[in-house]
């Protein structure tokens, strides 16, 4: 019998299946957001034609939920 190893199993040869995380469990999330989110969710807010989901006293988690949200209504999150 074969063991097959999770993506947590060795997450420094196999960082990608640790990389995701909950926004709500970063424990950098409550800090501001970043020069590169900020911009990022300017764009998508006017593209998607909401421009108050930008704020300037986001933090990072909140910023990402929303970018995640906008991405998905103006089609930029589809692969």
């Amino acid at each position: 019998m074969t063991t097959v190893a999770k993506p947590t199993d060795h997450p420094k040869s196999e960082p990608v299946g640790n990389a995701v995380k909950d926004p709500e469990n970063w424990t950098t999330g409550d800090e501001a957001m970043t020069g590169a989110q900020a911009s990022y969710l300017k764009t998508l807010s006017e593209e998607a034609g909401q421009p108050d989901a930008y704020e300037e006293n986001l933090s990072k988690a909140e910023a990402s939920k929303r970018i995640d949200a906008l991405q998905d209504a103006t089609g930029r999150g589809e692969s």
